[in-house]
């Protein structure tokens, strides 16, 4: 049979048609729908949404980070990240431990943790009364699909997980590099090398808040003992801490050491390296890293 004797298929029924337009408009309007993520920031830097505040959360019912992280489906290292993140742009510890008890002990949020998670809650509780209110006003919310699309497109993170809130308290100018110096929590200076452009662009100054990222690929650690300080390096930022954790993968390992303050900094080194140091957990050791490593940014 021939394309052009071939019987044309029945036309719907008008009900059918009907009911079928009426779906299609009914799965139309549920697509649309408003909502929105509350987050927390400091000093313009993202700290944490809904699962990393349900984090800390669980943290508090649980007394582990391990049983936290299973709660709420994260894994081990991406729950230590965040935490460790968190404690940096707070600048000061969200979670300590807990000696004694039932149990032996186990780990729990200090007093600013705790704040953060109760005023949380009650900003989501406040946040879903006042979109009900404005999802109840609308008469249609097909205009704002194109902005939705928009606005996701405009929302950037960064992979640097080295991320570090302070001062500027020195500046040191020169014909083309500028020397800036980022005192951090525990009075931890971090150097930076920036352009002259780049420090009037981003208009610093002595007592001025900025963030300084470092990429955990860019530091060497190095064995804290006396012969080692004795030794000359190129390196500008030699920061002193203990190994808080050690997490081992295929081809590198992943080092956080917790400095003086409560900050955390990772850094990644190969297994071999980790090895050959006998790197273990609560011993002390020397990140270092160039200047010209750092990254440094405002908020606006």
């Amino acid at each position: 049979m021939s394309k052009a004797e071939r019987p044309s298929a029945p036309a719907p029924s008008p009900e059918r048609a009907k009911k079928k337009t009426s779906q299609k408009s009914r799965k139309t309007q549920q697509q649309v729908e408003l909502k929105a993520d509350v987050w927390l920031h400091m000093n313009g830097e993202k700290f944490g949404g809904k699962q990393r505040l349900a984090l800390l959360a669980a943290v508090a019912e649980t007394g582990s980070i391990t049983q936290a992280a299973k709660q709420i489906d994260l894994s081990y290292k991406a729950a230590w990240d965040a935490i460790e993140q968190m404690n940096n742009l707070a600048g000061e510890p969200l979670l300590e431990r807990a000696v004694g008890g039932k149990g032996g002990g186990g780990t729990r949020l200090t007093e600013r943790g705790q704040q953060l998670v109760d005023n949380f809650r009650i900003i989501e509780q406040e946040q879903a009364l006042f979109l009900q209110r404005i999802q109840d006003a609308s008469q249609g919310l097909h205009h704002l699909i194109d902005e939705a699309l928009l606005i996701k497109k405009m929302n950037m993170k960064t992979s640097i997980r080295n991320q570090y809130r302070g001062v500027v308290s020195h500046i040191k100018t020169g014909a083309v590099n500028d020397e800036i110096t980022v005192r951090i929590a525990g009075a931890q200076d971090i150097i930076a090398i920036i352009t002259h452009d780049s420090t009037l662009e981003l208009e610093l100054d002595i007592g001025s808040e900025v963030f300084a990222l470092v990429s955990p690929s860019s530091i060497v650690l190095m064995e804290q003992n006396p012969e080692s300080t004795q030794i000359k390096l190129s390196a500008r930022n030699r920061l002193t801490g203990k190994i808080s954790r050690i997490s081992t993968g295929a081809i590198n390992t992943d080092i956080s050491i917790t400095l003086a303050g409560g900050a955390v900094m990772s850094a990644v080194i190969t297994n071999e390296s980790c090895e050959e140091m006998q790197l273990k957990k609560g011993q002390q050791v020397q990140a270092l890293f160039k200047a010209s490593a750092v990254i440094l940014g405002v908020a606006v």
